[in-house]
């Protein structure tokens, strides 16, 4: 799809969705609807739908409309949500409108701080916001560096925090999200977490070797994967203007390229991906998953071509 039809047929679903109901937004597809299928979470017994419901869609929007979003988003059958203070008001947003469905929904949140005293200011507030009194899996956020994670594990770290808060039942699960491959898997000889949210990207994974390590020792380790960034393309060149007000990257547009490139990202082992924070590329993820999303090798040759000489978002 061109650039100029893509911007066409995002402002038709945009308007769309403000306008709700939703109809052929979350209805269409061009495969066989197989529906959205759910896979297991690693060790924990939990089977999340393999696309997630990223909570920074709702940042600075009209409650009406996360309400609608979230109930067309369950009742398409996903049950997977993840949210975070980081995101403005988003968790503000989703409490209210996750409500009816919190008891079959499976809500992960995140925390980016690194000492127990601010990660438990920060759950409390997020449990407060988000109407619930436990979360499903908490996760510290964006692990970026080596001195994040042994802030974390140190005396008077989040860690502390962590473990009292599952003790308490006030989360079920233990993970983190990183954008760092060294600090992942430092995190990971740290301790058994049950999950890891990464960013799996065919461009991060054929062009930077930023991925695979990851993914490696995390099924060995029994976890969960969830994705992000499975619909990025590549960073914003210097001097432009974000083309998306919640994406600090350029996402991709082309429609044939987002179905191999969200099927690649599902194709490594992962649980479930959330696609991009801003809410016109969430139907079409949608879409993606309604169908078969085995990749075939001369899929896998395909993206890997089409990632050469593009600069990825991260590299190992």
């Amino acid at each position: 799809m061109k650039r100029r039809a893509f911007f066409n047929r995002t402002l038709s679903i945009t308007l769309a969705l403000s306008a709700l109901p939703f109809g052929k937004v979350f209805g269409k597809t061009e495969k066989k609807d197989v529906g959205i299928s759910r896979r297991e979470l690693g060790k924990t017994g939990e089977q999340l739908s393999i696309i997630g419901f990223g909570g920074i869609m709702l940042n600075n929007q009209e409650q009406t409309f996360a309400n609608d979003l979230v109930a067309k988003s369950y009742d398409s059958g996903i049950n997977y949500y993840d949210v975070a203070p980081t995101y403005g008001n988003a968790e503000e947003k989703l409490g209210p409108a996750l409500e009816p469905y919190r008891e079959k929904c499976f809500l992960a949140c995140k925390t980016t701080e690194r000492k127990s005293e601010g990660a438990k200011k920060e759950l409390h507030q997020s449990l407060k916001n988000l109407k619930t009194d436990h979360f499903d899996l908490y996760q510290l956020h964006a692990l970026s560096s080596v001195e994040d994670v042994e802030t974390a594990f140190g005396p008077g770290g989040a860690m502390e925090l962590f473990l009292k808060a599952k003790q308490e039942g006030k989360v079920r699960f233990l993970g983190f999200s990183a954008h760092s491959e060294e600090a992942a898997l430092l995190a990971m000889s740290k301790f058994d977490f049950d999950t890891v949210l990464y960013p799996i990207n065919y461009v991060c994974w054929f062009q930077g070797n930023f991925g695979p390590g990851v993914v490696r020792m995390a099924k060995e380790k029994g976890m969960g994967i969830l994705a992000l960034k499975g619909l990025a393309h590549r960073p914003i060149p210097q001097g432009m203007e974000k083309p998306y007000e919640r994406l600090w990257y350029i996402p991709i547009e082309d429609e044939e390229i987002q179905d191999l490139s969200l099927r690649f990202t599902l194709s490594q082992g992962v649980t479930a991906a959330i696609p991009p924070g801003d809410p016109q590329f969430f139907p079409n993820a949608l879409n993606i998953a309604r169908g078969p999303v085995a990749i075939s090798s001369a899929e896998l040759k395909k993206i890997e071509s089409l990632a050469s000489g593009v600069n990825p978002l991260f590299s190992a």
